[in-house]
């Protein structure tokens, strides 16, 4: 078995110190460019490597961030977690994913398991009431961002990003209104989530405006999944569905009922419009279609590295920033006008 290398061994090959070999590997402005290269490629040739433990202990930083996700299976956070891992890729940082499983008892122990990595900031995607009250526990002094809920609805003195999903379910009620629907059905509400209790009310609001109260369908579960979104509309098709659009809560619920609809015979858009909430990939398939909200998850996880990495670079704990982005809606060929 070969030896590890160590940075004492890279010195004596080269015939420098072991200060020479730091300076060249901290790209020091104190060392001539022929020296470093010649430094570096001796490291590449004998497969050292920097122990970026002891460099995070000399710097007291690592360089490192920690990402907890409700769910890694769900389309919209894997989706969400590719655009924060590229995004704090390049702006030089690494990122620990882990999966909470929408357990808050899971998520406590990941807390303690990134603090004990040291890393440099944690960001919570989250839209349970209490994710700001977790941060606010389990990390009192460490930067953090929650992703996914708004804290300056819910009053925590943390800091937030997230869709304004009640400007959402504004904007999901006014385009089936447009499209001539009265008899609408609200599919997948989660009485236990403020994200989920915004987007509700945005709907509704908008809805009684012009006189009509949706049906609401609770999600008594945990998580808004295919299989869920579809064991719900089942129940719905079964006892008689006179709804002529179905505004399911997320994309993956919008699925469910695809599957449910095509199991009852029920075509859509032809019988039920479906508008969802989330365009995630799959939304777009040729098959699928489905018109949805867009929470332009791009834009969110830039905004969330960005303000955790300049909290992170400024050490700033006595003031809070909340970012709210509005979505867009985007039409596809699942939503069509109501026949008068």
């Amino acid at each position: 078995m070969r030896q590890h290398i160590t940075i004492k061994d890279i010195a004596r090959i080269a015939g420098v110190s072991t200060s020479t070999v730091s300076r060249a590997l901290s790209n020091s402005p104190e060392l001539s460019e022929q020296t470093r290269q010649r430094i570096l490629e001796i490291c590449r040739r004998e497969g050292y490597r920097v122990n970026a433990l002891a460099r995070s202990l000399i710097c007291n930083k690592t360089n490192v961030i920690g990402l907890i996700v409700p769910e890694v299976t769900n389309p919209f956070y894997a989706e969400l977690s590719l655009g924060i891992e590229t995004h704090t890729r390049s702006l030089g940082y690494n990122v620990i994913l882990c999966n909470g499983q929408n357990d808050a008892k899971v998520t406590e122990e990941l807390f303690g398991f990134l603090i004990s990595h040291q890393v440099d900031g944690i960001i919570l995607a989250s839209s349970q009431q209490d994710a700001g009250t977790m941060i606010q526990k389990l990390a009192p002094r460490l930067p953090a961002v929650l992703l996914g809920t708004p804290a300056l609805v819910s009053g925590d003195e943390v800091n937030s990003v997230c869709i304004d999903n009640l400007a959402g379910g504004r904007l999901a009620a006014e385009h089936l209104l447009e499209l001539g629907h009265r008899d609408i059905v609200y599919l997948g509400n989660r009485p236990n989530s403020l994200t989920h209790q915004l987007r509700l009310r945005g709907f509704t609001e908008m809805l009684e405006k012009a006189g009509i109260t949706p049906q609401v369908i609770d999600n008594p579960h945990g998580c808004s999944s295919i299989d869920i979104g579809c064991a719900l509309s089942r129940k719905l098709f079964a006892n008689g569905c006179s709804a002529t659009a179905i505004f399911a809560s997320t994309d993956s619920m919008a699925l469910g009922v695809l599957q449910a609809a095509d199991e009852y015979g029920i075509s859509i858009p032809e019988d039920i419009s479906l508008l969802g909430f989330d365009n995630i990939i799959y939304s777009a398939l040729p098959k699928i279609e489905l018109s949805t909200i867009d929470q332009r998850k791009q834009l969110l996880a830039e905004a969330t590295v960005d303000l955790l990495t300049r909290i992170i670079d400024s050490d700033a704990q006595d003031e809070f920033t909340h970012r709210m982005i509005r979505p867009t809606l985007v039409s596809r060929s699942s939503c069509r006008a109501q026949k008068k």
